[in-house]
């Protein structure tokens, strides 16, 4: 007598993670869309200070190959993509002023719809590399 194994899925719990992955996928677009929004802001010449500076530090965590937190360390490894990430473009996007806004946005929504490449971000891999490198000798001292 063989045994058989029923799936305790239901049609509903398959339509429940199809929206649940729709609006993720919807999420990290819009998340690539607002870094490239700021991507241009740092670039525009009427960007003050403090916002431009912000969005530097934003951009280059964004596009940089290397996360600082790796996602192979439980729950941390995920914590800057879904908290540190979306904070920093909100805080950003709070300080920018609306006109540079507003046309970085535009500019955006012009290179999305060209579907060119994202750029990435080397110098800040090199930055969070130093900074796991430092962390690392100030461990090892502190440890021995």
């Amino acid at each position: 007598m063989a045994l058989r194994l029923r799936s305790h899925r239901s049609r509903s719990d398959d339509n429940d993670m199809n929206r649940l992955l729709c609006c993720l996928r919807g999420w990290a677009r819009k998340l690539k869309r607002q870094t490239m929004v700021l991507w241009f802001c740092y670039q525009h010449p009427q960007t003050p200070w403090l916002p431009k500076w912000v969005s530097v530090f934003v951009v280059a965590y964004a596009l940089s190959p290397i996360d600082l937190i790796p996602d192979f360390i439980p729950v941390l490894g995920y914590l800057d993509d879904v908290i540190i990430l979306p904070l920093g473009i909100l805080l950003a996007l709070r300080l920018m002023p609306s006109a540079v806004l507003q046309e970085c946005q535009l500019k955006a929504a012009e290179w999305e719809a060209r579907d060119l490449q994202r750029p990435v971000s080397k110098l800040a891999a090199v930055l969070i590399v130093l900074t796991w490198s430092i962390a690392t000798i100030g461990a090892w001292r502190a440890l021995g």
